[in-house]
């Protein structure tokens, strides 16, 4: 649906913005390279600086819209959106690449630079054919990797002026066939969140350890309650469940009887009542152990995902624009989560898997580099799903 000159420099685009990648919040310097790009488009509509941060630092999100403006008397049939993310990973680049990263410990390992080509190539179609009687917003959003950027996009009040009705978006998937689209009604991603519990008690000599208060009684138990919350909770999904990824315990002081922990688990869901379930559960539990034991306690959570769930009506019209190209059902969700979820929530929308190839290093991989040619796929895919909402709403 592009030139092959406009191919060959979005390949460039990606690579330029892989070369220099940028963690959740700070995609500074990305966001400026997109922005030139796209001023030289002509948008109809363009919003630079959109989120609310709540740090009084300005966001990196940006919309560029495609389409006639709103007169007075005259509304849009359909404002179709579609979303990208622009940040990277605390990950260290382990391959060598003419583009490699140059910034130590820091590298595009989710794919998000391609994403973003593809959602270039998307706005340098519709600036070339306008849509008539429909608005297509190419949205640029930042920090997905931490949860927070699509409710700081939802919360800035320019968003509202947006509005759009309906809202798509795609994420490459190492792993299964290179170009496949795959998709489902429900739940595409789950729900997850990171847990911070931290126990504290009083210190003691290692000699007379019943002089203190310990954490460790408490830290056992609650191991025990989070490997086996789905049967205390009586939940058989396959797809919930609790992942306990580190526990710090007192110190390297043979001397001293420990008086604080902390132990680190990610929940996991395909559903958001089945979380909801979690997090009460484990409260409760947990005020209960440090009651018994005399401990103070505390919960804290961060990278918070809701599911994200695919609304009917946006499945089928993304299966009926690649009626010919190869789209696969999904029995389950994917067990990665995506903050794209909160749109889903809000407006009628849908997200899909673009395969990224059976041999590509997984996600988050220090040897994984996005697939150029998905930015052809991919970009095609989007375009071909605003026409055909289009052409139904016609």
């Amino acid at each position: 649906m592009l030139t092959t000159k406009e191919n060959a420099s979005l390949i460039n685009l990606r690579r330029d913005i892989h070369r220099c990648p940028e963690l959740s919040s700070h995609e500074n310097l990305t966001a400026k390279r997109l922005l030139e790009e796209l001023e030289q488009l002509n948008p109809d509509g363009l919003f630079d600086q959109l989120g609310v941060t709540g740090t009084g630092e300005k966001s990196t999100g940006i919309a560029a819209c495609f389409g006639e403006k709103k007169r007075e008397n005259k509304t849009f049939s359909k404002i179709i959106l579609f979303r990208c993310e622009l940040d990277a990973l605390p990950i260290e680049e382990t391959i060598n690449l003419a583009y490699k990263s140059i910034h130590q410990g820091v590298s595009h390992k989710c794919g998000h630079d391609g994403h973003m080509a593809i959602l270039m190539a998307v706005a340098t179609y519709f600036s070339k054919y306008r849509p008539q009687g429909f608005q297509v917003i190419c949205l640029f959003q930042p920090a997905e990797e931490t949860g927070y950027g699509a409710q700081q996009v939802i919360n800035d009040p320019r968003f509202s002026q947006l509005n759009p009705d309906m809202v798509f978006s795609l994420h490459n998937v190492p792993g299964l066939a290179l170009g496949a689209a795959f998709i489902r009604t429900g739940t595409l991603c789950c729900a997850s969140r990171g847990l911070t519990i931290s126990y504290r008690g009083k210190s003691a000599h290692a000699a007379q350890p019943e002089t203190g208060i310990s954490p460790v009684p408490a830290i056992y138990k609650t191991i025990e309650l989070l490997e086996n919350i789905n049967k205390h909770l009586e939940i058989e999904s396959t797809l919930s469940f609790a992942t306990i990824v580190g526990i710090k315990l007192g110190d390297k002081a043979f001397g001293t009887a420990p008086s604080r922990s902390e132990l680190y688990v990610t929940l996991r869901s395909d559903a958001n009542g089945v979380m909801d379930k979690y997090i009460q559960f484990i409260t409760q539990e947990v005020k209960q152990l440090s009651e018994q034991f005399g401990l103070e306690f505390e919960l804290n959570f961060q990278d918070v995902f809701a599911a994200t769930i695919n609304t009917p009506n946006a499945v089928s019209l993304v299966k009926a624009a690649l009626i010919e190209e190869p789209v696969v059902e999904l029995d389950t969700p994917f067990r990665w989560s995506e903050d794209f979820g909160l749109f889903t929530a809000k407006y009628c929308g849908a997200m899909f898997g673009l395969g990224a190839g059976l041999n590509t290093p997984a996600l988050h991989d220090s040897k994984y580099d996005f697939p150029d040619e998905l930015i052809e796929v991919g970009s095609r895919y989007f375009i071909k799903i605003a026409e055909e909402v289009m052409s139904t709403n016609s």
